[in-house]
Order: structure tokens, then C-alpha cells, then sequence
């Protein structure tokens, strides 16, 4: 048996669809299971166990001439199924054009009406993760699968590195690309004065984040704060997190790489709700939110790239008192989803 995933999202709903693998690979212990992600999040898979291959679909430039190449060399692979985790056309294009015997994906897809077979993705109540397991419930059965990611010896190296040998850390992830979805610099500056001054914070991000990250560090009255930004590997900044007393993000990426290691997490959501399907996966896990009810939260399904009202109430009014301190500490608040 041969398996398709197409996942070409962001690295978020990359590790949100592991379990697809996760459950496929307990099922059909002997069958081969590929991904298809975008440029940038194939490093997800390094080393992966029973991802056979990773397929790389370049989209920012040239991207359906990319797409015809890739389908071309997928076509050769002869897949039994290709498993659709997008609701966009062009993901639907590239289900129906590799030739597999069955093709499964969302209804809202707009090509979905040609699928073998359409399953509904409500949002609401359902972890997305629950969403892209009902894609195969078909083939395996109802029960849920965490997602998982595999960090290799040479990732836990580079943790180290970056890791005090004689202290607990955090880590704080403080950037997004949505404005709605990030808590405000300031407001990480208040958090960070708080946080045990025998304890290490390391801020994670990619390149692009590594600017906003040194601005941190430069402005914080924490003791010991470090700039891991743009220097570690996912893998790599996910076994840091594994490591750390506590870690503390925004609704994105690094809530689901702090999920896919069992790390601890704190996760902030400022305009969009965890009801949409994206809250912690962790055993030792936390929601901050306002506490206030403000009839424009949530504002949409996704982060936007200002507040519409123009007050950004739903991240000013979360007080430094609702985060709980890391493992073992105590002092403020914080309650376990």
C-alpha cells in the first residue's frame, strides 16, 4: 500500500497532520507513506521513522509550473491513496492529477466532488487534528492520534548548545505573522520580569524573527536572556522546548512543535478562540485568554494583520497573573486545559 499526504500549509497544520502518519503507520506497518509539504517544512521529516519521502511543491514563485513538475514525478509513483488535508483548489489539482487508485479531502475543497471520497471539516469543537483523522477513518478507526515529530541525536546536540547546564530554562516563541495572533512586545516584557531570575529564557523564531527577538533581549529586566532566534532547526528548537520548565507561544507554530514533543506550553490566543481547533495537544498544557467578554473575539478565522477595532483589547486585557510559572515554581496563576 502506498500513501499520499498533501499538507502544503503552513509548518503548523504540517505537524497537525503527523498523526495521519502516525495512525496509517499502525494500521499498515509494511505500507510506504510520503508527504508532499511546501518549501521550508520539509525539515519536519528529517530522519523521520516511517515517512518514506518527503515531496517539496515550491509555491512563492513560478508555483503551477512547480506544481505540473511535481506531478509528473508523483504520477510515476503509482500511490493507492492521496490524502487531501487543504480546502484549496490548487491541492485538489494536485490530488486528482497524480493518479492514485482513491483520493480523499475535505468538501469545502472546491474539486472535492471529484474525490473518491468528501469528509466534512466543522469548525467548532473539533481539534483539527480530530478533522484530518476523520480523512481516514475509513481505512483505520475512530480513535485519536497525537501528532509526533522526531528529533534526531544531532538535533538534541544543537539543544544543547543553546541550553544552560546548570539551571532551568523557558523559552518564550513571541512573534507570529498575524499582528491579531501575537501578544505585544511589552506585554512579553511584563512576563519576563516575572519569571524566576534563576531560570534561563531563550527566545525562539526563524530568521525573519531574529531582529524582533533581539529587541527583547535587549530591552528585558530579566537577568539571563538569550536570542535563539533564526539559529536553530525546527527539530532542533523543538527538542529545546521537550527540555524546558515551561514553554510560552502565541497561536502558532511553536503551540504545535511544543505538542508534537510532549512539551509543556503556556499558549496565548489573543484574537482567535481554541473552539477553532488549534489549542495544545501537550499532557501539561495551558489556554491564556482575556477574561473579558468582547463581542468582536473572535474576529475571524484567521490572525489579521491589525485589530479591526483599532483597541487590540483581546491581547491588552491578559494580565502577566494568568500564566502559570515553570515546572516546579510558584507565584502566579494559570489554569490547566
Amino acid at each position: 500500500m502506498k500513501f499520499l499526504i498533501v499538507q502544503t500549509a503552513f509548518i503548523g497544520d504540517v505537524i497537525l497532520a503527523t498523526p495521519i502518519a502516525e495512525k496509517l503507520h499502525r494500521f499498515f506497518p509494511e505500507a510506504q507513506i510520503d508527504f508532499v509539504v511546501r518549501r521550508g517544512n520539509e525539515g519536519l521529516f528529517a530522519e523521520h521513522p516511517f515517512v518514506r519521502r518527503v515531496w517539496v511543491w515550491e509555491k512563492r514563485r513560478r508555483k503551477y509550473g512547480n506544481l505540473w513538475r511535481l506531478v509528473r514525478q508523483l504520477r510515476q509513483e503509482r500511490y493507492d491513496w492521496v490524502i487531501n488535508c487543504q480546502r484549496f483548489a490548487a491541492s485538489g489539482i494536485l490530488t486528482l492529477s497524480v493518479g492514485a487508485r482513491h483520493t480523499v479531502g475535505f468538501r469545502k475543497n472546491p474539486l472535492s466532488c471529484f474525490f473518491s471520497r468528501r469528509v466534512a471539516h466543522p469548525i467548532g469543537h473539533l481539534h483539527e487534528v480530530e478533522r484530518n483523522l476523520a480523512l481516514i477513518e475509513a481505512l483505520t478507526d475512530t480513535s485519536f492520534e497525537l501528532p509526533r515529530l522526531y528529533p534526531s541525536e544531532a538535533d538534541e546536540r544543537a539543544a544543547r548548545a543553546f541550553a544552560p547546564s546548570d539551571r532551568p530554562w523557558v523559552c518564550i516563541a513571541p512573534t507570529s505573522v498575524w499582528f491579531t495572533k501575537q501578544y505585544p512586545p511589552h506585554k512579553w516584557l511584563e512576563l519576563m520580569a516575572h519569571l524566576p531570575a534563576h531560570c534561563t529564557i531563550l527566545l525562539l523564531g526563524g530568521p525573519q524573527d531574529v531582529a524582533a527577538c533581539e529587541e527583547l533581549a535587549r530591552r528585558a529586566a530579566h537577568p539571563d536572556v538569550r536570542n535563539a532566534a533564526g539559529r536553530l532547526s525546527l527539530l532542533a528548537s523543538a527538542a529545546l522546548m521537550r527540555g524546558a520548565a515551561m514553554n510560552y507561544v502565541n497561536d502558532s507554530a511553536p503551540l504545535h512543535l511544543a505538542s508534537a514533543v510532549d512539551a509543556p506550553v503556556a499558549a496565548v490566543f489573543c484574537s482567535t478562540v481554541p473552539a477553532f481547533g488549534f489549542g495544545p495537544l501537550s499532557n501539561r498544557r495551558f489556554v491564556i485568554e482575556t477574561p473579558q467578554a468582547l463581542g468582536c473575539r473572535p474576529c475571524g478565522l484567521h490572525g489579521r494583520r491589525s485589530c479591526p477595532k483599532g483597541h487590540f483589547a483581546c491581547a491588552e486585557s491578559i494580565e502577566v497573573t494568568q500564566f502559570p510559572l515553570p515546572e516546579g515554581e510558584t507565584g502566579l496563576a494559570g489554569t490547566p486545559t
